[in-house]
């Protein structure tokens, strides 16, 4: 059904705050991506976004920026306005303070400290506020997934990035992997990892690759703590990882049995060390993603290798799959794939996705998968 006049506008001005809110994509976590426009007489006085933590918020930038006196005005924002004091004050406070007539939100914050109370007061207030669903509402859940995840669960989200060939190999038997996508795809997964909080790896590939898992896109800004689910703690001090953790932030995943003289070393060096407990790889999944979500981060890029990727998979805790696939062969059966793990007997019993995209990236092919919404 076409939408009202009314509905047009409302959907149109939304979409703009969104895309305000993704300027700052990858800068503003612990807190989500927010856009906000101020509208007056069918004019837009105002506009603003987020930039990062401890900045004003988005709608405080919109009221800022006005041209006019936004008494009276429209308040198009991509989440509904926070009521509590933070390192800013409340949003409610200067929508309420420069007369604002009416709000209209594109989604909901699930946070325990707002969930509509922000709303309440507002109406209480006199003020008209209104909920846009459909497409829009779901744009503005997309765009904040890590966010909504670690507000409801206390876990970041987990984003599985893979490298294969054809016939699903990410390495051949003797282990080599270098390099199975091209450029284009290693440069889109740089900025992946700019924007994520934290990229992991298991040992293996960190005994293997000896990698930094820094952003080394063209113009980073920023850095992903590093991740290493490791056990019996074997990571090397001279491995780079280990090298270069007073510049980077590195934390080493290991279990409750790790020996303490190794964990030691590690810490003298500037590590961070968390043990986990778990009989199972799935459960010492669950017992780290519930560690890392108590230091703020919201959103891991996972990198593998098989072993690590099977057990978050098996714990049920990848949110959403990228692979990239290149038009090479591989073979060989003790050629290595990208998950292991228990995986499943059926393939009725396969993991579905919820939603797919696919891109060319030169003679790559990227796959990404939404498993699971927030």
């Amino acid at each position: 059904m076409p939408q009202s006049p009314a509905a047009e506008r409302d959907t149109r001005h939304l979409m703009r705050a969104l895309d305000l809110a993704a300027e700052a994509r990858g800068k503003t976590s612990p807190n989500p991506l927010v856009g906000a426009v101020v509208v007056k007489d069918g004019r837009t006085i105002g506009e603003g976004y987020h930039h990062r933590a401890g900045d004003p918020h988005a709608e405080r930038m919109a009221l800022a920026s006005c041209s006019e006196d936004p008494a009276g005005a429209t308040m198009y924002v991509t989440l509904e306005p926070c009521c509590h004091h933070g390192r800013t004050p409340p949003c409610t406070e200067a929508i309420v303070e420069a007369g604002i007539k009416r709000v209209v939100i594109a989604s909901d914050d699930p946070t325990a400290k707002a969930a509509g109370r922000g709303l309440g007061i507002l109406r209480d207030e006199g003020i008209r506020v209104d909920h846009v669903d459909g497409e829009v509402e779901e744009a503005a859940r997309l765009l904040n997934q890590p966010f909504r995840k670690h507000a409801r669960t206390g876990r970041p989200l987990v984003v599985f990035k893979s490298a294969m060939t054809l016939d699903g190999k990410v390495a051949t038997a003797a282990g080599d992997s270098r390099w199975i996508s091209n450029e284009g795809s290693r440069e889109r997964a740089h900025y992946w990892r700019e924007e994520a909080d934290a990229v992991a790896v298991g040992i293996g590939t960190a005994l293997a690759d000896d990698p930094q898992l820094t952003a080394r896109g063209p113009g980073a800004e920023r850095q992903p703590r590093r991740v290493v689910f490791d056990s019996s703690a074997r990571l090397p001090l001279e491995s780079k990882l280990v090298q270069t953790a007073g510049d980077v932030p590195t934390i080493v995943v290991c279990t409750r049995g790790a020996d303490r003289a190794a964990t030691g070393r590690l810490e003298s060096a500037g590590v961070e060390v968390i043990r986990v407990q778990g009989s199972t790889d799935s459960e010492r999944v669950y017992a780290a993603l519930d560690a890392l979500g108590e230091r703020d981060i919201q959103s891991l890029l996972l990198e593998g290798g098989p072993r690590l990727a099977g057990a978050f998979f098996d714990a049920g805790e990848i949110d959403q799959y990228y692979a990239f696939v290149a038009p090479i062969v591989a073979g060989g059966g003790r050629a290595r794939t990208a998950v292991a793990g228990q995986g499943v007997d059926t393939i009725g019993a396969a993991l579905r996705a919820q939603a797919v995209q696919v891109e060319r990236i030169g003679d790559d092919v990227l796959i990404g998968a939404r498993l699971k919404e927030w």
